[in-house]
Order: C-alpha cells, then structure tokens, then sequence
C-alpha cells in the first residue's frame, strides 16, 4: 500500500467496495506504520488550523512493556498545526485497537490541562478495564498548549485561549475522526466523549457547540461557569489573606468538618461518615455554625472560629453575586455545602499556610485562590505582576469586557442543547455532593436552567445527573467506582436508560463497600436494618 503522504477528504465519507477490500486484506498492524510522516490538510478540520502532521506511528504489543490494555493497538501521535507561529500546536494520541469495536471515545483533560491525554487507561472512577481494552478507539491531546494543569501563562495568546476554550476538542475530533476512517476503512458509528473536572466543561462544550459530532457524553463533575468558579477563588483567597484574621488553620477547617459529620452523619440513617441527605444537614446549619464560633464561648480560639474566620467559609457557602451579566446571562457562582460535609482541610480545599505566596500555590493558599490568580494575572490582566488581592470581581472596571468575552470562551453555560437532544445524544453527570473545587450547586442549576427551558420530561429523555454524597473532587468520603460508560453505550445503542446505579466505594479507608447512585434529587437512605456496606441495604429516596 503507498505511503500516505496526504490524507484527503474523501476518508470522511465511506469508502469504495475496493477500499474496504484493501483494508481487510491488510492487517492493522502493517498499515499502523504508514501514518507516520502523514499530513493532514486544513480542509479535513472544520475550524481554522494549518493542517495537522503526524509524528509517529507504532503498534504497541500485547505483552508490550507498560501495556496493561490487554491487546494489541496502533498509537498515533501528532500535532494540529496552529494559524500563527507564536501559537503552540495542539499535540494528540490517537490509539487504534487492533480488534476495534466500531465505537471512538474522545478523553477530557483537567485544569488548564498543558499534557496530552493519552487515552489509554481507565477512565477515573471506573472499573479497571480500560476503554481501549474493550476495543474502543480512544484519543485525547493538551488543548493547545504545554505546561502542568495548574500553569495559566498561556492565557497571553488570544489562538491558545480560543483553543483551550473550545477549539481544541474539535480540531483534535476532526484529525482523530479522519485517522480512524483511512485506518479502518470507515468512520466509528458511535462517537462518545468522556471527562471530569474541565473534561466534564468540555462534555458540556461538545454537546453546545459540537453537537452532530457525538451520540454520548460523560460529564462529571463540570466547570461549567469556569469564569465563576476563578472569580469566587479569587473572592475566597482575599478573605483568606487580605482581610485580618480570616486564615483558617487546617485544624480549624478539620473541626469544621467533624462537627458536620457530628450533626448530620445520621440523618440519612446511617453512622457511616458520609452526609448523605444534604436537605435535612442544611437546616441544621445554624446550629452548626453558632457550635464553632468563638463568640460566648469557653472555648480556646484552637478549638473555635472567630467571626473573621467564619466570614471565609460563608464566602464559600453563599457563592458569587455580580452586579453585571457574563455570557448567557449567568450573574455569579452558586455555593458550595461547606457545612454539610465538605472536608476543606485536603490538598484541593483552603490554604495551609498563613502567609500568601508570591504566586499562590495549591497546598500553601489553597486549589481555588491559586486558580484564581492565574486567570486574573494571565487571562483577564494579561499581567503577570497582577496583584489579585486587590480585584474586586464585582467591580472589576477595565477588566469586565475581557471577563464577559472569556466567559463565552471558556464557559460552557449555553442552555441551548435543543440540536444535541434533537438527534438523540445522551448525557451522564456524576456529581459530588460535597466537592471542594466545583460546587455541586453550580451543576445543578445548570440542570435546572435545562428544565426550565425544556420541561423535566424532555431533560429525563437525553440527562442523567447523579449527585454522589460523600464525594469530592476525587477524594473524600466515598469516591465512587462504576461503569458509566458502558451505561452510556447501553443507553445509546440498545436505549436502555440508566436509573439507579450501584457503585463500589475505592476510597481507602473504606475500600469495597457500595451504595445506590440515586438520580438527581433522590439520595441513598438506609432502610434501617442489614449491612451497612451493602447497597442493598439502602433506597434512593426525596429530600
């Protein structure tokens, strides 16, 4: 077979009777090694690039070194070539199984991503067979920059900004897309797309700007209002280290979340370190927070909150109000269940250090402050000096036309999903309850806005939202363990919707127990007699 120095467009479409001869007589793993050397010209992607090239080409044996996907695959690594030179190429890989079974999965990254995703390994919070294994084509890339998911200095050019906000995912599917056709001799009859954290914002971005490229997507854990979500970062960091006394010490933030747990561990039921009816803990909020004030107290101030301190954490409770209007008319960030059983004292909670950084780290001042001011430095001041201390998010005069436009860059808040359900795409959002980084609040009333516009009927037909108690962002007190993606591909092939999943807790202290994934708004309660680490022994029921 010739080299492919060019691949066409004519691999979009269906190949001749000839071609497809061709391509059976010819094992994958002789056809692997032509890619290498191939370009891809512009026309084959949909949004504007200068073609892309691919750099290497192999195929990965079964009982390969570092191969743990149980067959044999072609990996294919490239690069979507950017417009301007100052702009950093978009690196992918693609992996082609050699037992393929017709369907593509496309990975989501996470932060401001920076390294490729490789796509050949589990997928985060799924049992351990991974994609690949089960004969899916799988590709992921870096969204157009490099770098660690905590570094925002690409935020400087306009073309890496656009790419990370959106561009990327299609520009890497249209390249994927094409590789898959000339190698199998025909497109995948299924596309899915698969994420968490910004993987779970760029679910939502696929389906909103992207919709006739995919038929499933999993979503979780979403930065959705992503200008939001830095904005209330920056709002926690200057309660944190521009107001007197508002450090809270890790200890401190331990207790806080004891005394939740302390009040509401049993409203659901069940002793088992988990809050599961967050309705039922709310309302037991004030009692919980008059319990940790210092205030006609005899206890010592290690042992309490000062009212500056509990100023810090209702920051986080109340969320982000905005005098003016991002894009798709969103006016702030909704608020996180810090006192129904947020742990805020882990490595992505508040800082552990009294003193700010020069430039903020995660552990030492906090995940969401030292978010926060990146975005401000690099993406909304395009200084690097920028001192985000003294921004005031709802004031934020010069810089408010750059937030609103990056907001409809990056945001991923559009309700408008009407041509994705339209064409029967599907959605599963798994969501924790007491996620310390994306505020389940903020999930669920994107939701809601879904409903709003749609009807609760029309939402149930293509959404599946699950809201995990005891979950945080990958931690926390149960960290979930199911097959999401084979409920995605059951749901879209067979229309077998899901309804109430059983997942295997992974967590480490508590490894193996289980309990019912309620759709949204229903939670786990336990019946009130078996095994406490079984499912079985709990129903999904109303707040």
């Amino acid at each position: 077979m010739a080299h492919l120095a060019v691949l066409t467009g004519a691999w979009l479409v269906l190949a001749t009777q000839s071609a497809l001869a061709a391509q059976k007589e010819a094992p994958l793993s002789m056809r692997c090694a032509e890619f290498a050397g191939a370009v891809l010209p512009p026309e084959l992607i949909a949004l504007p690039t200068a073609g892309a090239q691919i750099e290497s080409a192999s195929m990965v044996g079964a009982t390969a070194p570092g191969n743990q996907q149980g067959g044999e695959y072609c990996r294919i690594t490239g690069r979507v070539k950017a417009l301007k030179p100052t702009t950093p190429d978009i690196r992918f890989d693609l992996n082609l199984p050699r037992h393929w079974n017709g369907r593509a999965l496309q990975v989501g990254g996470g932060g401001y991503n920076g390294v490729v995703v490789s796509g050949t390994g589990v997928m985060p919070f799924s049992p351990d067979r991974a994609p690949l294994a089960q004969g899916y084509a799988t590709f992921g890339d870096d969204s157009g920059h490099v770098g660690d998911s905590s570094l925002a200095v690409f935020g400087l050019v306009d073309e890496a900004v656009t790419n990370f906000g959106y561009a990327h995912l299609k520009k890497t599917h249209d390249a994927a897309l094409a590789l898959i056709a000339r190698a199998y001799g025909r497109p995948p009859q299924r596309m899915y797309f698969a994420g968490g954290s910004t993987g779970g914002r760029e679910g939502y971005t696929v389906m909103q700007r992207f919709p006739d490229d995919y038929d499933g997507v999993i979503a979780n854990s979403p930065a959705l209002n992503f200008s939001g979500v830095r904005l209330i970062g920056v709002k926690v960091g200057q309660a944190e280290y521009a107001t007197p006394g508002g450090f809270i010490p890790p200890l401190l933030l331990e207790r806080v979340y004891q005394r939740t747990l302390a009040v509401c561990d049993r409203l659901d039921g069940a002793a088992d370190g988990i809050v599961s009816d967050v309705a039922a803990c709310r309302a037991h909020e004030t009692e919980i927070v008059d319990s940790l004030r210092c205030a006609g107290s005899a206890l010592s101030r290690d042992e309490c909150l000062t009212d500056a301190q509990l100023a810090t954490l209702m920051v986080l409770r109340d969320g982000l109000s905005l005098p003016y209007r991002l894009a798709w008319d969103v006016s702030g960030y909704h608020g996180y269940n810090v006192f129904q059983g947020t742990h805020l004292n882990g490595s992505l909670g508040l800082g552990h250090q009294a003193q700010r950084l020069a430039v903020p780290k995660f552990f030492a001042n906090g995940y969401l402050f030292a978010q926060g001011d990146g975005y401000l430095r690099y993406f909304v001041a395009r200084d690097a000096d920028f001192d985000s201390l003294r921004f005031d998010p709802q004031h934020p005069g010069k810089y408010r036309a750059q937030l609103v436009a990056l907001s409809q860059t990056i945001g991923a808040m559009n309700p408008d999903l009407a041509r994705y359900m339209a064409r029967g795409g599907k959605l599963i959002t798994l969501q924790g309850l007491a996620d310390e980084v994306i505020s389940p609040n903020q999930t669920i009333a994107y939701r809601e806005a879904l409903v709003d516009r749609y009807g609760v009927d029309e939402v149930d037909r293509f959404m599946r939202l699950y809201m995990v108690p005891g979950f945080q962002h990958g931690s926390g007190a149960f960290v979930p363990s199911v097959d999401l993606l084979g409920a995605l591909d059951r749901w879209v092939t067979r229309g077998a919707s899901p309804e109430t999943l059983i997942a295997t807790d992974i967590a480490a202290a508590t490894n193996g127990r289980s309990r019912p994934l309620c759709r949204y708004p229903l939670f786990p309660r336990y019946v009130g007699k078996g095994n406490v680490n079984l499912a079985s022994s709990f129903v999904c029921a109303e707040p």
